[in-house]
């Protein structure tokens, strides 16, 4: 089988082989134990990629294609006179493949929809990664590739992987998840006493669309209310500024801690002596924090958009917030006060997330090939 990855993630060339981001290459593995051959089609850089991580194999063909978007005015007449050329490369790529994979929402992406409406009786599938609430508010791109994906008259053989349930959903679209964790790291976790300080802890990218100076203000006005609480970011980001000069201005360099990017062994440890971790972010796909805290027994307190109502259960798995400073301290407060439910919530998260292993997940995928 000719397996064809289709993906705005743009790649360099080293010495040791194709790389590209970490955790889009970590499942793109997965994939390609179970393909005889792949073509890469992907813009190409040749900055120095960080977070990056090589593919397992060395018989990728890579197709390099040019780097688009439609964020201005000059990129749009630039993709206007690239897209001919990069239409009929992709056409081409797709004829040779018995395979085609689609890595959506994404620039790539939308043509790689509108050109596979062309292949009805190739095998397809499509990861769509962001926020598939038909409710979002989403730019006119993202909206029109989940309209051609979940479309059964444009689009044939195809099986869309998308995040939560949601309601009227076509044939083509399959409710997945992604996965951090093996089956032989099921440690068992001690149960959690909430004593005090409270430890929150936020990781991501520190950027305005994950909010994370709402998170900051969030658990500063615990303090104000006299309970005890401590709040760790680990990622980094243009908002690190902003959260540094909140820390000096308010005085809280006791209680807020930024550490910046970590890698993944720092923040096992991370996850494990926290309570709670707070994503309140404008959007989300599957935010994998959240599982991995959830893995760990982790709180979430997160903003209800995307999957995450169906992830916490509508809050009987953790708890869910609206963005509002006042009414959210109300609901965290009353939460905190019963520590049972807290303890109860956390063994229900725990459960539910250690059921998506790594080992679950490729043979998910297996079936999906």
């Amino acid at each position: 089988m000719r397996f064809l990855i289709i993906s705005h993630t743009h790649h360099e060339i080293t010495a040791n082989g194709l790389s590209a981001y970490a955790p889009y290459i970590k499942e793109m593995n997965l994939w390609l134990n179970h393909v005889e051959s792949v073509e890469v089609m992907a813009p190409k850089t040749n900055k120095k990629l960080s977070l990056s991580l090589k593919y397992d194999r060395k018989d990728i063909v890579f197709t390099p294609v040019p780097s688009i978007a439609l964020t201005s005015v000059f990129e749009v007449l630039k993709t206007i006179l690239v897209f001919p050329q990069l239409f009929f490369k992709i056409v081409n790529a797709m004829r040779r493949a018995d395979h085609i994979h689609l890595r959506c929402p994404g620039n790539m992406g939308l043509i790689g929809c509108i050109a596979q409406i062309f292949f009805p009786k190739k095998r397809k599938t499509a990861k769509y990664a962001g926020n598939w609430d038909p409710n979002a508010k989403q730019p006119w791109s993202y909206r029109l590739q989940k309209y051609i994906l979940s479309s059964e008259k444009l689009t044939k053989n195809m099986s869309a992987i998308i995040y939560g349930e949601w309601p009227q959903r076509s044939k083509n679209c399959k409710t997945f998840f992604t996965a951090s964790y093996s089956e032989h790291q099921r440690t068992e976790i001690k149960q959690r006493k909430y004593d005090l300080p409270l430890r929150f802890m936020f990781v991501g990218a520190l950027v305005a669309g994950k909010r994370p100076l709402y998170a900051l203000k969030l658990v500063h006005e615990l303090l104000k209310n006299e309970i005890p609480a401590e709040l760790s970011f680990y990622g980094s980001g243009p908002q690190s500024v902003k959260l540094q000069h909140y820390v000096r201005k308010n005085q809280l360099e006791k209680f807020i801690y930024l550490y910046g990017n970590q890698d993944f062994r720092t923040l096992k440890q991370a996850y494990k002596k926290s309570h709670f971790l707070i994503l309140s972010s404008k959007s989300e796909g599957w935010p994998k924090v959240v599982a991995e805290a959830m893995w760990w027994g982790v709180l979430p307190v997160v903003t209800r958009i995307s999957c995450l109502p169906w992830m916490l259960a509508e809050g009987a798995r953790g708890i869910l917030i609206q963005n509002n400073l006042k009414n959210d301290v109300k609901r965290l407060k009353k939460e905190l006060d019963n520590k049972n439910a807290l303890r109860t919530k956390s063994h229900k998260a725990q459960l539910w997330s250690r059921k998506y292993t790594l080992e679950l997940f490729e043979a998910e995928i297996k079936k999906l090939i």
